[in-house]
């Protein structure tokens, strides 16, 4: 029985997604404005892990992961660069999105702010027609949290003291009352709203986001530990208060953070490690195994030393994958299994058993891994010197379950087609599928297709008479 730990509730408790059979998750992804490190790769990894395993179990799971891609710190990248800010957000989507692909995180939709004004737009009109939110003298609309009784308790912070959010601003009727709508400043991007011309705040495009493609009640929602205040409070005000749904998320799930030198690993202690330089030293596979074998909700602590012992770890369990694999095609079927050969399949039933107990319990990969690790050992100390057919497959069979998870042996546990497949003329069919949706103004689609190609790494250009399109490197 999968048990989860509720960030609201502060316990944990037994998984019942909304609608039995599939899952629904939505994660905050990142503000492109600047590179991706490892800190955010920590809480990529971990909710993929828990996407898999989820899958594994049965569940037909859709993960929702956002970009925001207009946002001050943008704006004021853009700025002290002196490029357009659209400049800026594709530069650091590509990395994000090259990320990704190096750590084997694929995200079933990545959806962007800018895409989505129009429903933002609605989403802020409907608070304001009941009564939660109001429109300020300059065009900027901002939240009412008097209008919300239940805020504070995701956060845990209770008193109102402990609310102010941003900068003070007199237009507001309280200093914790929040933006859904800023009004245009001088050379700042802009849209058109009922308001004035303006953008929207921080906090209002996750729960536009998250409703858009999961609907008004879902089950997941995760991000790091960092984001339950004020973010993830502020979207569970607005989101509770326009739906009439309580929960609107079922469960609150949040990674702990990294350490380095026992710091929180943040800009302002210039501590950040990218994630484009770390991948320069380790194996992306390695810093995904780091990540997938740890329990989401722990601290950890980042090192060389730690990220070493990964290596080590990785080489010993590809290695244990490529013995099996030779064994598989080589041991023949036999008749009778000796009495060693049983107790090694009873240890190995016993290590599969360990193994999902531990991710039932609020998905604890750092013990599954442990089991991980006893089979290589089984692997290398009797498999290998007495391979029998049977203990060979069932060896095989658990490195390619417990691969779902961990996502780190796909290219030796998987076979490879020999057919080469002709992917110019397959993106050209699709990309000819999205002009004809677009020519019909099926936007949503259209934008469903660009971004599943470009998690893919294949870059739309639309033109004015044709769309080109990019495979990046």
């Amino acid at each position: 029985m999968l048990q989860v730990y509720n960030t609201l509730s502060r316990s944990l408790e037994v998984f019942q997604p909304v609608n039995p059979g599939r899952v629904l998750m939505y994660v905050c992804g990142p503000t492109v404005y600047d590179y991706s490190h490892v800190g955010h790769a920590r809480t990529y990894v971990a909710f993929d892990v828990i996407k898999r395993y989820l899958r594994l179990i049965g569940y037909d799971a859709f993960h929702v992961q956002n970009i925001t891609d207009i946002d001050d710190k943008i704006i004021n990248r853009a700025r002290d660069e002196g490029k357009d800010w659209r400049e800026i957000v594709d530069e650091y989507s590509k990395d994000y999105l090259d990320a990704l692909k190096k750590l084997n995180v694929f995200v079933d939709i990545h959806p962007r702010v800018t895409e989505h004004i129009s429903e933002i737009i609605d989403f802020i009109q409907k608070l304001i027609e009941k009564g939660h939110a109001y429109v300020a003298p300059s065009g900027s609309v901002y939240f009412d949290v008097d209008t919300y009784g239940d805020y504070g308790r995701l956060s845990g912070r209770q008193d109102k003291k402990m609310w102010s959010q941003e900068e003070f601003a007199t237009e507001k009727k309280n200093p914790y009352d929040f933006a859904l709508w800023k009004a245009r400043k001088p050379g700042e991007p802009y849209w058109d709203s009922p308001w004035g011309p303006g953008r929207p705040g921080w906090h209002i495009e996750c729960s536009v986001m998250s409703s858009r493609y999961l609907g008004t009640r879902f089950d997941i929602h995760g991000g790091g530990s960092d984001l339950i205040f004020p973010h993830h409070e502020n979207e569970r005000a607005q989101s509770e208060s326009l739906f009439g749904e309580k929960p609107w998320v079922k469960y609150w799930m949040h990674t702990g953070m990294l350490q380095v030198g026992g710091e929180k690993m943040s800009k302002s202690l210039k501590n950040i490690v990218p994630l484009k330089d770390l991948f320069n030293s380790y194996d992306p596979l390695v810093v995904r195994l780091w990540l997938a074998s740890a329990h989401y909700r722990t601290i950890l602590s980042f090192s060389d030393e730690i990220l070493q012992q990964a290596r080590s770890n990785l080489e010993r369990l590809r290695g244990a994958a490529l013995l099996v694999q030779k064994l598989f095609k080589e041991v023949e079927p036999a008749g009778r299994l000796s009495d060693e050969d049983l107790v090694t399949l009873k240890e190995m039933s016993q290590l599969r058993r360990d193994f999902y107990e531990a991710m039932n319990s609020d998905f604890n990969a750092s013990a599954a891994f442990a089991s991980v690790m006893q089979l290589t050992s089984i692997i290398y100390s009797r498999i290998s010197s007495k391979p029998s057919y049977t203990t060979v497959y069932m060896a095989h069979r658990l490195l390619e379950e417990f691969n779902r998870v961990l996502g780190v042996l796909d290219d030796i546990m998987y076979e490879t087609p020999s057919e080469t497949i002709p992917v110019e003329q397959l993106v050209d069919l699709i990309v000819e599928v999205r002009n004809v949706l677009r020519s019909q103004r099926n936007w949503e689609l259209s934008d469903y297709i660009r971004s599943r190609l470009s998690d893919l790494g294949i870059v739309l250009m639309d033109e004015k008479n044709k769309t080109r399109w990019l495979l990046r490197r």
